[in-house]
């Protein structure tokens, strides 16, 4: 069964669980790292609402680490870090 679900691309209870967004000034940050070869890569969304609309910026880096965990916490430092020096050009 695992072979059939690979190949369908069957989503894992994982896969689909809810993510919680972290606020920090203003935007919603939302970790999502990706598995790769056993690993995870830093990834995620910068999400911010205004005026009823909602930008988003897709967050991929190159960094690979061995856990969820730590991609997660990764991600929401880089993210911080991105924020205070781009601001709100990251959607232009």
């Amino acid at each position: 069964m695992g072979l059939f679900s690979w190949l369908f691309g069957k989503k894992t209870a994982t896969e689909t669980a809810t993510i919680e967004p972290i606020e920090y000034n203003g935007y919603l940050i939302y970790p999502e790292p990706q598995m790769e070869g056993g690993q995870f890569r830093i990834a995620g969304r910068i999400c911010k609402k205004s005026n009823d609309i909602t930008q988003t910026h897709h967050f991929i880096r190159s960094d690979i680490l061995p856990s969820r965990t730590d991609a997660e916490t990764f991600m929401l430092k880089k993210a911080q870090m991105f924020i205070d020096q781009t601001g709100d050009r990251m959607f232009k």
